[in-house]
């Protein structure tokens, strides 16, 4: 049986990993909410990937055809056609691969810029410390929305944009989130440990300290998604987030506005997409800081 630097087996250590992971998913799956929100993001996901295979985006999705516009669901048109004479099940189908991307690299960007702000702060203290957390007051001082609004006016309308902005107001929000989950790690004996061998400030950090904070990280990642693809939807309503041809449930939504009173399913659609899905990240991720969460294990 091998033994490692502190004279534990590494049997032993992954016997702890594995008996670890295995009551985390116990927990997990006895959460109804959370296998729900689960199976929710994985068959949008699902959907997401394969949607070039699913519908052609030339002749479905983008393709004007004036004598089919604005048919009510059924037949050949599933959820019927909107005001170009579009299929909106396939425009839904792309709509959900553009926010679903959009979601994920903005709250990327976002956490890993929180990731690398808030180690720095909460391990180094002291005057470091206070710079970034007074700069992240700055940006908390705004709204995240009205802040990610006045990016994509000022810098005009486009995808990259609107990531750029969803990632910007949110920073300081996961610097500070770090921060805390590494102040209360780095006080721990492993770190003392790894300082005593001589490791480096850079290695503790990233080889330490942001492991032990990973479930923060990944409970902060399926929330902030939410939070990220509702912005960009709501964005592109306003006219300022992905433009048309391009489909997204918040510009689908804003199409069907002039339509509301006579086809009412143009704006129900997207409008229950951009509910599910947020329902279902929020419910996976409060399922995750439950079953991740070792005060609350039972």
């Amino acid at each position: 049986m091998k033994k490692n630097k502190k004279g534990v087996s590494t049997t032993t250590n992954g016997r702890k990993n594995i008996s670890k992971k295995r009551d985390i998913w116990n927990r997990f799956k006895r959460n109804r909410n959370a296998l729900i929100g689960m199976a929710i993001t994985i068959i949008f996901v699902f959907i997401a990937v394969f949607a070039p295979l699913l519908v052609d985006y030339d002749e479905e999705v983008i393709k004007v055809d004036v004598p089919n516009r604005l048919q009510l669901p059924g037949g050949e048109h599933p959820l019927g056609t909107d005001e170009a004479g579009r299929d909106i099940l396939a425009r839904l189908i792309y709509a959900s691969r553009m926010s679903l991307a959009i979601g994920v690299m903005a709250v990327t960007c976002s956490i890993a810029a929180g990731i690398v702000l808030g180690s720095i702060a909460g391990y180094y203290g002291g005057k470091i410390e206070t710079v970034i957390m007074r700069i992240c007051d700055i940006f908390d001082g705004v709204p995240s929305f009205l802040l990610a609004l006045t990016i994509t006016a000022a810098f005009g309308a486009s995808v990259f944009t609107l990531m750029l902005a969803i990632a910007i107001g949110g920073f300081a929000g996961q610097s500070r989130i770090i921060r805390g989950a590494v102040l209360t790690v780095k006080g721990q004996e492993y770190v003392e440990a790894a300082k005593a061998l001589g490791a480096k400030n850079w290695q503790i950090i990233f080889h330490h300290i942001i492991p032990n904070c990973i479930a923060v990280i990944i409970v902060q990642f399926s929330v902030k998604i939410a939070e990220g693809i509702l912005t960009a939807s709501a964005l592109s309503f306003l006219g300022l987030g992905v433009l048309p041809p391009d489909p997204e449930w918040g510009a689908m939504l804003a199409g069907g506005r002039a339509y509301l009173l006579d086809n009412p399913y143009l704006t129900l659609f997207p409008g229950l997409c951009i509910m599910i899905v947020i329902l279902a990240f929020n419910m996976l991720g409060d399922g995750l800081r439950d079953s991740l969460d070792p005060r609350l294990k039972r």
